[in-house]
């Protein structure tokens, strides 16, 4: 249910029928990995392909943990690299459920990095948001349950991925309909 004074949902309040939602706790994880040689870029730091397939394996994990079965990367946004990431540097990706559509979640991510032989706290080289849609066997969107957030620091997540979900909305929207205008004055692109 939409709250009329906020204009948020609240997964707790769940429609008859609807699957049970599930905490966010229930599927967070924490994919870590110690960067080597082999991953590095021309200027010998970590390539940032590296640290994406790293993000989407630790997202898709929690989507399918959420989920209860197979998702697929539907998109990536603002993935925002902070700090170069060096050979040596055991990097931690944390991931959690933040928003749950019908058929899609979004996956928040943030990527810590610590030297592996010092004893310095990690700090927040990267972050990003990615959206999943879960797939039955033959490749449909299925349902998902509502993640439940636990903290206030969950809450706020749930309504920045809300925002994030319009803005996502509104500029596929303003392309397609740019792209028509364009077709219909015959300027093929």
């Amino acid at each position: 249910m939409t709250d009329q004074a906020t204009g948020v949902t609240d997964p707790a309040n769940r429609v008859e029928g609807e699957i049970p939602g599930k905490p966010t706790a229930a599927s967070r994880t924490t994919l870590s990995h110690i960067m080597t040689g082999s991953d590095t870029n021309l200027l010998g730091t970590v390539h940032g392909g590296v640290i994406m397939k790293l993000v989407d394996d630790a997202a898709g994990a929690v989507a399918g943990r959420h989920s209860g079965g197979p998702a697929v990367t539907a998109s990536m946004d603002e993935m925002v690299f902070l700090e170069p990431v060096r050979v040596g540097d055991l990097v931690h990706v944390k991931a959690q459920v933040n928003w749950t559509g019908r058929s899609s979640m979004e996956v928040g991510v943030r990527v810590m990095a610590e030297r592996w032989n010092e004893s310095t706290p990690a700090q927040q080289v990267g972050s990003a948001y990615l959206v999943f849609a879960a797939v039955d066997g033959d490749g449909k969107p299925r349902r998902v349950p509502p993640v439940i957030p636990e903290t206030e620091r969950d809450n706020r997540r749930y309504q920045e991925a809300q925002i994030r979900r319009t803005h996502r909305l509104a500029r596929r929207r303003a392309i397609k309909e740019l792209r028509e205008k364009r077709a219909a004055e015959g300027i093929d692109d």
